[in-house]
């Protein structure tokens, strides 16, 4: 059974998250001690700036490093390898005629009528893609088996070729995962060293393309994954670390970091899975029923929607293709992922996001980001382009002197310099500049936030927002008056509240079986279930809380729905209760919904969580203020105002009317003119307005 935290043990609790800019820590102490700490991150190397901010909370928290009972931890290093297309050489191994897979796909396109617009290239080139003779039947026979002397010789080619990882995708491998289990085991006895994926243990399910892109997108980034893992448990050991790491998985819960070296394709999401995670604890102690959770760093901005105190998940998703929010028929811009994952809709509009003027004199902002090296001018690190960061700072709305804690020193003249040559290009001031590229950023994060609302048939406006990550909190007022919410809050820790997610996560095992037999037969849905329902409570243990699902979808269709079937005894009014629920959402998502006799299964599903002893509320305390004084500075909406600039703690718990700046020490919250802020009983900011 993997290590996993035990319940509240004496000792410190630490969660780290990496972002493009900023690496964020918190610790947690047994005596309910709460440390923050934001560091530059460290590209290429991320790993060594998380043993460095763990290693600097430890120190400010007075901790030795033996007390760390558990290592929490979110990563961006997967999504990094494909991002950059710097994985491993990969191939393929598949059945004969099967060999263009990947390449012929499906016929989808992000931009309709784009004609500059091209396919991403395969992650496994042609000349890596291999056939075996063999061929699984769709009833499960074999036509015949695959030769192991043929597997043999393969693999000599593949060493040959000098291939680093291979997937292994047969056809209907779903109905016999034996047979590829089998090719996969063989070839890893010949190849050692190599990174073998078979198709069945990370995405059993039935498309051919998808498995195959699931497995191909698994053993590219494999190496990087188990690599990076190796080198970062090496780091913290050397620093007395020797608690167990736990990874964030896209799903939202925990996996130990031997489980996610094989399954990589699990973390895509890792890190903006952590943050929603903490906004669906928030939600859930709050009472909130309908949530928009809003995460804007150093590189992107990111929307995910909470009903019910859940977030939606997705069975497939795509990754390397910009915004992940495409679906459907704007689907096509990256590599299909089927693997369990928070719906995250995502632009290139973070803090560090270029502002740059196209050849017609458009101004845009991002997707290029100056990361954290050299980072933003304004930063004094070298950078000389102009980024929302320098706009925000000209536009008074940052601290004219540090950022994160004082970790970060500002220098106004440098962002005022980068920002002019923009100016310049556009005929405009300087302020009038930084305030267009403000604009600009608000309009490009309307998109994420409808892709999550509106083209899932919900309406932005029933919602509350809530906002954080380093820059979430000064764009969300202006984020949500736009969408028409009337309610933002801003929890405690904005800045770190992704590495807060990781510490309130609970662990969390997926099991999955493709289902054909009809939808009435209780007692083989029964049998399955509790086949999966074993298997995950053999991984987690006894106490292991198991949620059953089911996808489900209409005779003729393509797609499915994911039902959570409610507790109890699976008999037939349950199963009635469950096709309910799926025409209630089908109607929801898609405006119309069908009949008892076209529902049928596509996948069976079990999510076991092993609940963390950690809660939401042992953060709601007000987080160390600010040592500096309240005092005001001139920032620039549609003119300039003289604007009140506090810390949290000052903010009254009675309505008051904006502008007016708070600062925390990881983030700043920016009250626009005609909004009214106050501080709950839970210590959140919350800004409201009139949404007409």
């Amino acid at each position: 059974m993997p290590p996993s935290p035990d319940p509240r043990p004496a000792g410190w609790r630490v969660g780290a998250d990496i972002g493009g800019t900023f690496t964020d820590v918190i610790a947690l102490g047994p005596a309910g001690e709460v440390v923050p700490v934001k560091v530059p991150s460290t590209p290429p190397d991320y790993g060594a700036g998380v043993v460095t901010a763990t290693t600097a909370v430890l120190t400010s928290a007075g901790a030795r490093p033996e007390s760390v009972v558990a290592m929490l931890h979110g990563t961006t290093v997967a999504t990094n390898a494909i991002l950059s297309m710097s994985g491993v050489r990969t191939a393929v191994v598949t059945t004969r005629g099967f060999r263009d897979v990947l390449e012929i796909g499906r016929l989808r396109r992000p931009a309709l009528y784009d004609l500059s617009w091209s396919k991403p290239q395969p992650l496994a080139r042609r000349r890596n893609r291999y056939e075996l003779d063999q061929r699984i039947a769709a009833g499960g026979q074999l036509e015949p088996p695959a030769d192991d002397d043929e597997v043999r010789t393969l693999a000599k080619q593949l060493r040959a070729d000098g291939i680093e990882a291979v997937a292994v995708c047969l056809l209907n491998s779903y109905v016999r995962p034996d047979e590829e289990r089998r090719v996969a085991d063989l070839l890893r006895t010949e190849l050692p060293g190599v990174y073998i994926t078979a198709s069945v243990d990370v995405s059993p399910q039935p498309h051919e393309f998808e498995r195959t892109s699931t497995a191909t997108v698994n053993a590219y980034v494999g190496p990087a994954v188990h690599g990076y893992l190796t080198r970062l448990e090496a780091g913290l050991r050397a620093e007395n670390v020797q608690a167990p790491l736990l990874v964030m998985q896209s799903s939202g819960g925990l996996l130990d970091a031997a489980a996610v070296a094989q399954r990589p394709v699990q973390i895509i999401e890792s890190g903006p899975a952590a943050g929603v995670t903490a906004v669906q604890k928030l939600a859930q102690l709050i009472g909130l029923s309908t949530v928009v959770a809003f995460d804007m760093g150093g590189t992107t901005a990111k929307a995910s929607l909470i009903e019910h105190g859940e977030p939606f998940v997705s069975a497939d998703y795509e990754v390397g293709g910009g915004m992940n929010g495409a679906r459907g028929l704007s689907s096509g811009a990256g590599y299909p992922v089927r693997a369990p994952s928070i719906d995250i809709a995502e632009v290139g509009s973070g803090g560090g996001s270029i502002v740059s003027v196209d050849p017609a004199g458009a101004l845009h902002v991002g997707p290029a980001s100056a990361g954290s090296r050299p980072g933003p001018a304004c930063y004094g690190q070298g950078g000389e382009l102009p980024t929302l960061t320098d706009a925000n700072v000209t536009l008074g709305y940052l601290s004219p002197q540090s950022l994160a804690g004082g970790r970060v020193a500002i220098h106004p003249d440098l962002a005022e310099k980068a920002l002019s040559t923009v100016a310049e290009q556009l005929g405009d001031d300087v302020p009038g500049t930084a305030r267009g590229a403000y604009q600009v950023a608000v309009s490009s994060m309307t998109t994420a936030v409808k892709s999550v609302t509106s083209e899932r048939g919900r309406d932005p406006r029933e919602s509350t927002m809530v906002a954080f990550g380093g820059a979430g909190p000064l764009y969300a007022a202006a984020l949500a008056r736009e969408l028409g919410i009337s309610t933002v809050i801003v929890p405690g820790y904005p800045g770190l509240f992704s590495s807060l997610g990781l510490l309130v996560a609970d662990t969390e095992r997926h099991e999955l079986t493709p289902y054909r037999t009809a939808f009435t037969e209780t007692r083989a849905l029964s049998a399955e279930f509790e086949r999966l329902s074993a298997k995950v409570r053999a991984e987690l243990g006894e106490d292991a809380v198991v949620d059953r699902l089911l996808d489900l979808r209409y005779r003729g269709q393509r797609f499915e729905l994911r039902i959570r079937i409610p507790d109890g005894d699976l008999t037939e009014d349950l199963l009635a209760e469950t096709r309910a629920r799926f025409h209630a959402e089908h109607k929801r998502t898609y405006g119309r919904a069908g009949t008892d006799d076209l529902v049928e299964p596509v996948n069976l599903r079990v999510r076991g969580r092993l609940p963390t002893p950690v809660s939401i509320s042992d953060f709601l305390d007000l987080p160390a203020a600010n040592e500096t004084s309240a005092t005001t500075r001139d920032c620039r909406f549609t003119e300039t105002v003289s604007t009140p600039v506090i810390g949290r703690a000052a903010l009254g718990t009675e309505p008051v009317d904006g502008p007016m700046i708070i600062e925390d020490m990881d983030a700043t919250t920016l009250v626009p003119p005609g909004a009214r802020v106050h501080r709950d009983r839970f210590n959140n900011i919350v800004i409201t307005w009139s949404a007409a």
